[in-house]
């Protein structure tokens, strides 16, 4: 255990950020941690030493590590210039860039914190991010200037703004008084800074949020063992390369781009190639114009891969893995068959929690392992919960209750602050992470992390997710998973966006199901879709309710926004979308008027 945690401390991208004005002596530190942690790896001790090695690749331009190196030194001295101190926060509001990456780790190399905030942000939402952070100062793109004119004036009045890119005084909001940040790093040395950094390894590295998908997104602490493991996790459980070339297409404010995708390129020397945005009609092309070898994917990624026509590209790319989160198992043989992928390096996970799961061999639908034979050795666990509000259920002895194999439950992980995989670091907002934490859950005395995921794990250990928390809803006396049946409308409907989730009907125990379905136009045949659920679903997950609209709500890494469409439920005043009702007695779906919401909600027709 001592030469773990050395190896660790030695990997840490602490050792990066505070050895990186000497390029060999970073090498040197990363290659000997890794030689120390994983046996045969003495190849990782070269790759940081080729500074002209292709670091990061956008567009067209590409940046070596000599490049980023000098980038970061150049933030390094610009934030010693703005009297910044250790622990004080700048928040980055940018499109995937790599300058975003020189940001992060040029702050970090004199202790300032960056706070990632989602570019799709806006009003309340984005000023909220910015406030909770406590930031001092925001960078921001110049595509973001209108964002930033609408929350301006609810910022503290001391932030200073700083603009990346070029933009014309006429183009610039008069409420907006930002600096042109390409100008002062064009005037800042490139040379090392000359300061001793005192953070440690377990401190803060910078804040990444949450998605926000069930109310405000959280600022999720991000410590420098953390990024670490994160990253090497992927590394070596997946079977990358330092010849590799990683092709990324998620947002750099998001875990899953700037640990689990661009931490490769910072610990193990692997090429990233940095996408601004997803584009489906693209992305082959872009893998086979830069010769990419992995892939970055959230679930929803692999489905509208698969609802793209046929491209000449997908039998001339290089990608030999696929690394991410999400990917169903209604998708998975045939996103891996078509695009001839030879290995899916699936695994669950949150930007805070720890409890993360790998899948390794490739097992079909499964998002990860724990031993059943030697379940103290990782000791996360799936446990019972109450059906309605999710509460965790106690025995006699007041702990938790342990699934059986099948059984959905909560998994949570226990709670370890000097072990870097077992530890909780919660969010800037103190009763936000109290929220996160049950006590004697294994054994009395103890803490654990509540993950708020419900999965189920079978005979041999291996996992499944199954919903989100709150998302289950309970009919006809059974528990409908929403995740499953979005997956099958969404296959049968060729790969479109589904959201699945009930919606209370008075006097009726329970909540009905509703599918949200993104119908772009034309003409939908609800007798036979209802023919071909009938036969893929049981009677109590089919939707009562269909609402047909342009697109689903979703967030920057795709997932399914179901607040407001709950808060709407099937009232058709509340929309102009289609809604739809299954009225079993006409046995089949039809369009709910004024007078039909009426009848359903007084109890005059039948569910």
């Amino acid at each position: 255990i001592t030469m773990q945690l050395i190896s660790c401390a030695i990997l840490s991208v602490m050792g990066v950020v505070w050895w990186m004005s000497q390029s060999w002596l970073c090498s040197l530190t990363v290659g000997t941690g890794l030689c120390m942690a994983w046996r045969g790896s003495w190849r990782s001790v070269f790759i940081a030493l080729r500074t002209i090695k292709r670091d990061l690749i956008f567009r067209c331009q590409v940046w070596s590590f000599r490049d980023l190196q000098q980038r970061c030194h150049a933030v390094a001295h610009w934030a010693r210039d703005q009297g910044w101190t250790e622990g004080d926060v700048v928040a980055l509001l940018l499109e995937s860039h790599p300058v975003v990456v020189a940001l992060w780790l040029g702050l970090a190399m004199v202790g300032v914190e960056a706070a990632f905030i989602n570019h799709n942000l806006r009003q309340h939402s984005l000023s909220h991010c910015v406030s909770v952070s406590g930031a001092r100062a925001m960078v921001f793109g110049t595509e973001m200037t209108e964002a930033v004119s609408e929350v301006t004036d609810s910022l503290r009045p001391d932030m200073v703004l700083f603009r990346v890119g070029e933009q014309k005084d006429e183009e610039t909001p008069s409420n907006i008084r930002a600096q042109s940040l390409d100008t002062l790093l064009s005037r800042s040395p490139t040379h090392p800074p000359s300061y001793k950094l005192r953070k440690e390894f377990h401190d803060r590295l910078f804040y990444i949020y949450t998605s926000g998908t069930t109310g405000m997104p959280k600022a999720a602490i991000v410590v420098h063992s953390r990024y670490f493991r994160i990253a090497a996790f992927g590394f070596h459980s997946f079977g990358l390369r330092p010849e590799d070339v990683i092709y990324t297409c998620l947002p750099l404010y998001h875990s899953a781009g700037t640990i689990m995708g661009v931490g490769q390129c910072l610990l193990f020397g692997v090429t990233v190639v940095i996408r601004r945005k997803f584009s489906a009609s693209r992305f082959w092309d872009d893998c086979v114009k830069h010769s990419c070898t992995v892939i970055q994917y959230i679930g929803e990624i692999c489905r509208y891969l698969l609802a793209q026509p046929v491209h000449p590209s997908e039998a001339h790319h290089k990608v030999r893995v696929a690394v991410g989160n999400g990917l169903r198992s209604s998708v998975w043989e045939e996103f891996v068959q078509r695009f001839r992928i030879q290995r899916v390096g699936e695994f669950y996970g949150a930007t805070e929690c720890n409890c993360s799961l790998i899948n390794i061999d490739g097992k079909v639908g499964s998002c990860g392992f724990n031993s059943r034979i030697l379940p103290s050795f990782y000791p996360i666990r799936l446990v019972r919960v109450q059906r309605d509000s999710n509460a965790l259920l106690r025995d006699s002895q007041g702990l938790c209750i342990p699934c059986q194999p099948g059984e959905p439950g909560m998994l949570v992980g226990r709670i370890n602050d000097v072990d870097p995989l077992r530890r909780f670091d919660g969010y800037a907002d103190r009763d936000s992470t109290s929220q996160k934490i049950a006590h004697n859950v294994f054994r009395m005395g103890d803490s654990a992390y509540v993950s708020g995921d419900v999965l189920v794990m079978d005979e041999c250990g291996y996992m499944y997710f199954r919903d989100r928390s709150g998302d289950t809803f309970r009919w006809r006396g059974e528990n409908v998973s929403t995740t499953e049946v979005e997956g099958v409308l969404s296959g049968l409907l060729g790969h479109t966006d589904v959201a699945v989730y009930g919606v209370p009907v008075p006097g009726v125990e329970g909540k009905a199901g509703m599918a949200a379905i993104a119908h772009a136009g034309g003409q939908i045949d609800l007798d036979a879709f209802l023919s071909t659920v009938q036969k893929a679903l049981p009677s109590y997950a089919r939707p009562v309710f269909l609402r047909l609209m342009p697109s689903v709500d979703t967030t920057g890494t795709f997932k399914i926004q179901k607040t407001r469409l709950q808060n709407e439920g099937f009232k058709p005043q509340d929309t102009s979308d289609k809604i739809y009702f299954l009225n079993s007695g006409a046995g089949g779906y039809e369009a709910v008027t004024d007078e039909l919401f009426r009848a359903i909600v007084e109890g005059e027709v039948s569910l």
